[in-house]
């Protein structure tokens, strides 16, 4: 893009609210956004760098970037990580630049680039979902982001996606950003979260004792498979989730308690309460993975009378979309890159 004459003595911020206006405008015309020369703004490599170490990409991640441009991330990613993939992009210019950057670095076996449309790009088997898109596009493609594989590692340059709160959030000064005039990048990362929201449950045994090792001495900690076991305890969690964050209630014996600490990170969920067992306060914490309607993982239980670990396995008994399903009318935007 070219700079005005005197673009330099204007302020960082002041020319990104310009860049941004100036592709918004020529986003309005269905017509322009698919002629060839769309706007090209290439993201910096110093922060094509840091996108990729922030997503931890490598050897086994399959890689999309989203309005691809000259391919600089695509083919970064598989120089630098022997990370396979493909990048999309609306200007065959790009498309045609792309390949040969790609042959020029000697990664044509890894990687491929598209003239395609990234709404009719199929992204499910993509690890990594690289973008630079204009605000508009990254909230109308976020529903579909949501609906990939839990664990999945989105990472955005300069947009957000609203209010899903990215995982991290960082910035970074950058000289050649706007053809050289230098500026300010943020780079956005996130983890698509599995879909929690429900009523789960399981039973553990948590009544019984210790059984006593060859020596006739109790082995203290026990796991279930060492226990005596007894009726088993039926526990009820309520979960509800906005995006990746999650808060709830536990019910434990017909007695409520709210979740502490709960976290969803991709398909990984933990979280914490104390309840009443067997008449003193115990304090419970699971940890586990998310399988559709399942939860496999370990449970441990700890107070002044009990000291166990089981295995914990959870049913999800009924499904809540809450955070999770888009609320907007679907309202399509033409532009669909604001380019790499």
């Amino acid at each position: 893009m070219p700079l005005p004459p005197r673009w330099h003595e204007i302020p960082a911020a002041a020319r990104f609210a310009i860049h941004v206006a100036a592709l918004a405008v020529l986003s309005l015309s269905p017509a322009r956004a698919l002629e060839p020369r769309v706007p090209y703004v290439p993201t910096p490599q110093e922060v094509v760098e840091r996108m990729l170490e922030i997503a931890k990409v490598g050897p086994h991640d399959y890689l999309i970037d989203l309005g691809s441009g000259d391919g600089r991330i695509v083919v970064t990613a598989a120089k630098k990580y022997g990370t396979r993939g493909f990048g999309v992009d609306l200007n065959p210019e790009r498309i045609r630049e792309s390949t040969e950057n790609a042959r020029r670095a000697g990664v044509s076996e890894k990687v491929a680039f598209y003239q395609r449309d990234l709404f009719e790009t199929n992204l499910a088997d993509a690890t990594v979902i690289t973008m630079y898109l204009l605000p508009q596009v990254n909230i109308e493609l976020r529903p579909r982001l949501l609906e990939l594989k839990p664990g999945t590692r989105l990472v955005s340059h300069d947009f957000d996606m609203g209010d899903w709160k990215p995982d991290t959030h960082i910035k970074m000064e950058t000289q050649d950003k706007y053809g050289g005039a230098g500026g300010q990048s943020d780079i956005y990362f996130w983890i698509v979260p599995a879909r929690v929201a429900g009523v789960w449950r399981w039973e553990l045994p948590v009544s019984g004792k210790p059984r006593s090792n060859s020596t006739g001495q109790s082995n203290g900690a026990s796991t279930t498979s060492e226990l005596e076991r007894g009726k088993p305890l039926a526990y009820e969690v309520t979960l509800e989730q906005r995006y990746q964050v999650i808060t709830g209630s536990a019910a434990v014996g017909g007695r409520a308690v709210k979740l502490q600490n709960a976290r969803l990170r991709g398909d990984a969920i933990r979280f914490a309460f104390t309840a009443e067992v067997n008449g003193a306060p115990v304090k419970h914490e699971f940890s586990g993975r998310v399988a559709g309607e399942a939860v496999t993982g370990s449970a441990r239980l700890s107070g002044a009378r009990l000291q166990r670990q089981h295995e914990w396995n959870a049913r999800r008994m009924t499904t809540s979309s809450t955070g999770l399903r888009e609320l907007e009318p679907r309202v399509r935007y033409p532009a669909h890159s604001a380019a790499h």
